[in-house]
């Protein structure tokens, strides 16, 4: 029994150890849809009729500007790492499972 847990808990590990380092690339398609969906909710903004046209202008060209350039990267990194992180507790769940069936057998 202790070898069964031991090689339970080693596999575990290794898993863990490729998906936080090649995992990512794995799943990238994933990763660009979340990524895709993320920057798809982008708010839009409703201004008052009072507002001057060109400060309305102003405001879509930083909103495009942000959207387009600086959020991709950084949302795409944050999807990366949830990705990773889900895999991971699919796999720590998946260990849990194999510890408690050895020990209800032991």
């Amino acid at each position: 029994m202790k070898k069964k847990l031991k090689d339970a808990l080693h596999r575990f590990k290794v898993e863990t150890f490729k998906m936080s380092h090649h995992g990512a690339d794995d799943h990238s398609r994933e990763i660009l849809e979340l990524t895709s969906q993320a920057l798809q909710n982008a708010y839009k903004f409703h201004f008052d009729k009072e507002t001057s046209p060109h400060r309305v202008e102003t405001f879509q060209m930083i909103k495009s500007v942000t959207l387009e350039t600086i959020l991709p990267p950084i949302v795409e990194k944050l999807m990366r790492r949830i990705c990773v992180l889900e895999h991971q507790n699919q796999a720590t769940t998946k260990v849990l499972e194999e510890l408690m069936e050895a020990l209800s057998e032991g």
